[in-house]
């Protein structure tokens, strides 16, 4: 099933393009990696895929139904959200808890199942025990994965993540990583991640999407389908 579709996407910032015939799709239950040099318009790319910029040219379509028929929901962590100064005086357990107030529902109170989910996600991320310390304090890939946590309090149907690695070790990019595939293939989650590791995640891609320079300008896509061919299965 597709849940997001791009048609020829021409965009830029100025008079020329910076992007230019842009297509692909994303379909339910895939591990897409977004790839290409540092300048590529990488994020650009993911805000046009969600609806955030609106193209030149071309057509991006976004499913209202996931796979189940209820309503699609995506959650976003964009690049260096995680860049809370040391004064934020929010605790781990309250950003993450405010990711269960959807849109028109600020003021609503949380029921059992609301912190069985908020608990879930900072056991996935494994901040549990974190979760009362104040944001600030926290080194810069523990803000990232409380971010994460937060969205995936959501329950999103799509998670969309630009550079989530950002201020991980080694070892735990990888943790991060084998996370990333697990929720894909037992949580029937899609995930569109940009990352410049590509060597490191190939063997967990269904999809790269592989941004490289045009012949006339603007960065061109080519897109490479079933990596578990190339790379071998992820349990």
């Amino acid at each position: 099933m597709k849940l997001i579709s791009l048609e020829n996407i021409v965009f830029g910032y100025s008079h020329f393009p910076t992007l230019n015939g842009i297509s692909f799709d994303i379909e339910n239950g895939e591990f897409v990696g977004i790839v290409g040099p540092n300048g590529a318009s990488k994020s650009t790319l993911l805000k046009l895929m969600l609806g955030l910029l609106k193209p030149w040219k071309g057509k991006v379509k976004i499913s209202k139904k996931n796979s189940e028929g209820n309503r699609l929901n995506i959650g976003y962590v964009p690049q260096q959200i995680a860049s809370f100064n040391v004064g934020f005086p929010s605790t781990v357990i309250e950003l993450v808890r405010s990711g269960r107030f959807t849109k028109g529902k600020w003021l609503k109170k949380l029921n059992k199942e609301d912190d069985k989910l908020v608990e879930n996600a900072l056991d996935m991320v494994g901040m549990w025990e974190y979760r009362d310390h104040k944001i600030g304090e926290l080194s810069g890939g523990q803000k990232q994965k409380i971010c994460i946590a937060r969205v995936l309090a959501s329950d999103p149907d799509v998670l969309v993540l630009d550079e989530p690695a950002t201020g991980m070790d080694y070892e735990s990019r990888q943790g991060f990583y084998e996370f990333m595939a697990h929720q894909v293939k037992h949580h029937n989650r899609t995930v569109v991640m940009v990352t410049h590791e590509q060597a490191e995640l190939e063997r967990y891609f269904d999809k790269i999407i592989m941004l490289e320079e045009g012949d006339h300008g603007g960065w061109k896509c080519l897109t490479l389908n079933s990596c578990d061919g190339h790379f071998g299965p992820v349990d």
